[in-house]
Formats: C-alpha cells, structure tokens, sequence
C-alpha cells in the first residue's frame, strides 16, 4: 500500500468513525426525544383522566344545583298554594302538562326545560289574597272575583326585575296565564298570539288539572267532562292550536294526570 492509499484509508476510517459518532447521537437525541414524547403523552393521558374526573364532577354538581333549584321553585308554588288541600300535587300536574305540550309544539330544549322551572310559579300572588276569599266555598262576589284576579299582578310584582331568565318567564307566565285566545281574560285584555306561548300552555295546563281535582268550591270533574269543556273552549279561552295537541295526545295526557294523582 503506497502512501496515497494509507492516507485515503486513514481519511474513510475516520469519516466513518465521525458518521458513526453522528449517527449515535442523532440516535440518542432521537431516543431522548421518544422518552419526552412518551413522558408527554402520559402526562397528557393524565390529565385527560383527571379532567374527565373533573367534568363528571361539574356534571354531578350541576345536576345537583339544578335539583335544588327546582325543589326551591317547586316549594315556592307550593306556598303560595299551601292553603290549598291539593298542595305540591296541583303545581307537578300541570308543570308537567306544561312541559309535555311545549315539547309536543316543538319548543326548544332549553324553552321546555325553563318552562318546567318556571311554571310551578304561575300562582305565586295567591300568597297576598285573604284565606276567606281563596277558599270561599261557594261562589264569589264580584268585589271578591276582582281581588281574586290580582293575583297574577301580584305574582308577576314578585317575580319582576330578575337578571334570570327562568324568573323572567315565571313572570310572564304568572302575568298572563289567565289571558283568554278571544281577549276576554285578565289583566290585560290580550288576544291570539299577543298572549305570549308560555301563558298559552299553562294557561290550558292549568285549567285542566284545575277541572280534574277537587277545590273548596267545586268537586273534580272527570276526565271526560273536562275534556268536553276544554273542547267546547276551542278558540274561545284556548289557543286552538295546542287543543288540538293536547287531544292528539291525550292517551299521554291522562297518563300523566294517572301517575301523578295522590288525592
């Protein structure tokens, strides 16, 4: 081997050794780096656990404050009619009437759900009517219908100014659910679908479950009786529209009047 040959094999030798050397740390770099990923991912798996963790707890504690605030608003509706023998079970038939025809009408989710909150409030004024008018038995004087009627003024005054929107919807509802479709309800005198949807329902809910149990002044009706009276109100005291949901579904209707009546 001459000269020229050594140094050439030296020179290869040692650019194979630097190759070699550059490949190992690239190779070690490549290996640290796969440890931090790994290292990374598990932190991340990690903290995706915890954060579901987390969210089901948000969850539980969400449902657990809206369970309270229901119960809140429920209580209140059973307050104001606390006078009354029927109590808590009147205020969950016809919230539950409420919600039934809002879903059957297609209202939004969040509607239907703000309708169940807010419509155990419709009667919150009959906290300021006198126990000798609420449960006269017999028929009132017209000095005591109109006390009798400020009811939903007073109501909507204790429910007024509310940054929540599920008391503002008690409000309208407490306002307007004794608004009649042809304008011959109180207190405004308001027709058609100047009555907002949610005095409409409850309106009709009310008014059934109110036929259908027993009151100081007047036995219950049975369903059939009750239904023939909010037929023949038809366009009348009802938003025809919601009559003619309320009989397409009155299979579901009585099934829920069934199930939730303890009296």
């Amino acid at each position: 081997m001459d000269k020229n040959d050594a140094l050439n094999s030296s020179s290869s030798s040692d650019q194979l050794k630097k190759y070699a050397k550059d490949l190992s740390e690239v190779y070690k770099s490549e290996k640290e780096k796969r440890k931090e990923l790994e290292a990374s991912h598990k932190q991340l798996l990690e903290y995706a656990d915890a954060l579901n963790i987390t969210i089901a707890e948000l969850k539980d504690r969400n449902k657990e404050l809206k369970d309270a605030y229901l119960d809140t608003v429920l209580r209140l509706g059973i307050a104001a009619e606390y006078k009354d023998k029927e109590t808590g079970d009147h205020i969950a038939r016809m919230s539950h009437f409420s919600v039934f025809i809002a879903e059957k009408i297609g209202l939004p989710d969040k509607n239907v759900q703000n309708i169940l909150f807010a419509s155990p409030m419709h009667d919150v004024g009959k906290i300021g009517i006198p126990d000798s008018i609420l449960l006269k038995k017999g028929k009132l004087t017209n000095n005591e219908f109109e006390i009798i009627k400020t009811h939903c003024t007073l109501g909507a005054r204790i429910l007024s100014n509310s940054n929540s929107e599920i008391l503002q919807l008690a409000e309208s509802i407490a306002l307007t659910h004794h608004e009649k479709w042809n304008g011959k309800g109180y207190h405004q005198g308001l027709s058609g679908e100047e009555i907002p949807i949610e005095g409409r329902i409850t309106a009709l809910a009310d008014v059934f479950d109110a036929l259908t149990s027993k009151r100081p002044y007047k036995e219950l009706y049975p369903v059939e009786i009750a239904c023939n009276i909010i037929r023949e109100e038809r366009g009348k005291h009802f938003d025809p529209e919601l009559v003619d949901v309320f009989f397409d579904n009155l299979n579901e209707i009585i099934k829920i009047h069934t199930t939730l009546r303890t009296l």
